[in-house]
């Protein structure tokens, strides 16, 4: 005859924790390779923003200049004969016509304050001309603007 040793169920197996010195080191990896792709991250982000500056900043002066290119334009054809900027009459006097060309490039867009001065030459049948156009890449239809973002451009031409 066979005697069977029944034992009772003393329920799971206790969890045993082993005490060792590794036992941060999944956590402290984890950590590390974070901060290092969120640096990386940072930097790639940083670099795009300074290029989307740089653009914008180069459209803007792109604007400006041609404002203020045309608006010399502007002056050079309306100085044609018959000319509206009529030159002074007694000699050695200087006459200045002020013009503004607002709404260059659409609403709020570019606008150039041009300056046109006719001088007579003393003891001379000459006339010397000389426009200054200052362009703005914004500007409302007085050509005034308080954008932060403004950027003015000028040109000169004697003649």
């Amino acid at each position: 005859m066979m005697i069977i040793n029944k034992q009772k169920n003393k329920g799971p197996a206790p969890y045993r924790r082993h005490r060792s010195s590794d036992s941060g080191f999944v956590m402290l990896f984890a950590v590390t390779i974070a901060s290092i792709l969120l640096s990386i991250a940072l930097g790639v982000a940083q670099v795009a923003l300074k290029e989307l500056k740089f653009s914008t900043s180069a459209r803007d002066t792109n604007n400006a200049f041609f404002a203020a290119d045309t608006g010399i334009e502007a002056a050079l054809f309306r100085d044609k004969p018959p000319s509206n900027y009529p030159p002074p009459e007694t000699d050695g006097a200087e006459q200045t016509y002020p013009e503004i060309f607002p709404n260059l490039s659409g609403p709020n867009g570019s606008c150039a304050i041009v300056k046109i001065t006719k001088t007579n030459v003393l003891d001379s049948s000459d006339i010397e001309t000389a426009v200054v156009s200052k362009g703005y890449n914004v500007g409302d239809a007085s050509c005034a603007s308080t954008n932060t973002n403004r950027i003015e451009r000028e040109l000169k031409l004697n003649y």
